[in-house]
């Protein structure tokens, strides 16, 4: 297996385990508003079931956003290589390495970390577009690319 398809497989494994979490968190959510029961505290209720409508709607904004995660994800191509840092490219540097996909941090393959991270974060918009032996400035340090798969 590739380093890019490992990676790539890592960072699908991440999304599905907090797609796991999300789910089982809306089904808890819904089973607690079915089993709620009018009580003589009316208002008591109402009060819970309106924090439980809450959790339940922050639940949907955290599944439409990992299901966004998922669909950069379904974008790359990892078998493809690039010579120019874009989506789904694997980014070494003097500094750290990348993976340009969604963000989800931390991800090993062999003894490299690489910081899987989406398009839209800091440093992959210094990145994109850049080459080997580019250098950029990030948090007042100069950083070299060093590879690009």
């Amino acid at each position: 297996m590739t380093v890019k398809q490992q990676l790539h497989q890592q960072c699908e494994t991440f999304l599905n385990k907090r797609l796991e979490v999300i789910q089982n968190t809306i089904s808890d959510i819904e089973k607690a508003l079915t089993s709620e029961t009018k009580s003589t505290a009316g208002d008591k209720h109402e009060t819970g079931r309106a924090m439980l409508q809450l959790e339940r709607e922050k639940a949907g904004q955290q599944l439409a956003e990992l299901q966004k995660q998922f669909l950069v994800l379904n974008k790359i191509n990892i078998s493809q290589n690039h010579s120019t840092i874009a989506l789904g490219s694997i980014v070494y540097t003097t500094q750290s390495n990348y993976f340009i996909s969604t963000g989800v941090g931390e991800v090993v393959y062999n003894d490299d970390t690489f910081f899987a991270i989406s398009l839209g974060s800091p440093i992959a918009r210094l990145l994109v577009g850049k080459t080997i032996n580019e250098t950029f400035k990030f948090r007042d340090k100069e950083i070299t690319i060093t590879k690009i798969i």
